[in-house]
């Protein structure tokens, strides 16, 4: 069995490297797969701690399947907005979005 420091390693990667594609990607679809990739380090999240407060129980992996849904319904949205865009800007780069302010 695989220990839950190794997990947690693999889920805090996991996070940075969302948080370092936010940061630092022009285009709004990598902007998306960056946001996904910190959703899904704390859908990790949720379930590595309840196997270990709660080995029996199955809250976590609920909350986990939770934030799956959550995550496929923003992206259907993300994805929906990026199309908007594109067809206004033919550009789906965030440094064009300053056309689209008030």
């Amino acid at each position: 069995m695989i220990q839950i420091e190794y997990i947690l390693i693999i889920s805090a990667v996991m996070m940075f490297a969302g948080i370092f594609g936010f940061l630092t990607r022009r285009s709004t679809l990598a902007i998306l797969l960056s946001i996904e990739l910190m959703l899904n380090s704390a859908d990790l999240n949720f379930a590595v701690f309840n196997r270990m407060l709660y080995p029996n129980g199955h809250e976590g992996y609920f909350f986990a399947l939770f934030g799956i849904a959550i995550a496929a319904a923003e992206s259907a949205v993300a994805i929906a907005i990026m199309i908007n865009i594109y067809r206004l800007l033919k550009d789906i780069t965030v440094d064009k979005l300053e056309k689209m302010k008030w």
